[in-house]
């Protein structure tokens, strides 16, 4: 049992200590029920809780969101189309964001899987300043899927 000074008042009776915290006017608050005999502490459960809700604001502002975007192409991108892939996915990793790279690839296509992986080495070239591979090309289905962070 803990008093609201921070004194410890030792092991009591569950009534005993309830009737200490009615008579300072506070509650009587079980901190740790898991050790034997649980520890109970007197305090203004209203305040603890709105200190705890509070630590939990400030920390929530200072983490760091990194969102997963994603780029869909085919293999046959032209050059136009892939410069402007090219400045979106410089866009996210400048962001600080995760990029996911997809080749599509449409019937007759999966027999030219060196065209998507010609696409995406090509990115991951024109992408060295700014990003790296996190996930390195692989195939899943008819899609050809690359992940990139930024450095």
């Amino acid at each position: 049992m803990i008093d609201h000074e921070g004194k410890q008042l030792g092991i009591m009776n569950p009534e005993d200590a309830l009737k200490i915290a009615r008579q300072v006017r506070l509650d009587l608050v079980e901190v740790a029920p898991t050790v034997t005999p649980p520890v109970c502490r007197i305090m203004d459960y209203s305040k603890y809780k709105y200190e705890q809700e509070k630590k939990e604001r400030e920390a929530k502002k200072k983490q760091k969101v990194i969102h997963l975007k994603e780029i869909k192409m085919g293999p046959n991108i032209e050059a136009h189309d892939y410069q402007t892939k090219l400045d979106h996915l410089k866009r996210f990793l400048e962001r600080g964001d995760k990029t996911k790279v997809t080749v599509w690839f449409r019937g007759r296509q999966m027999e030219h899987l060196d065209l998507g992986r010609a696409v995406l080495d090509r990115l991951a070239k024109d992408l060295l300043g700014i990003g790296e591979i996190e996930e390195t090309p692989n195939l899943e289905g008819n899609r050809l899927t690359m992940v990139l962070r930024a450095k």
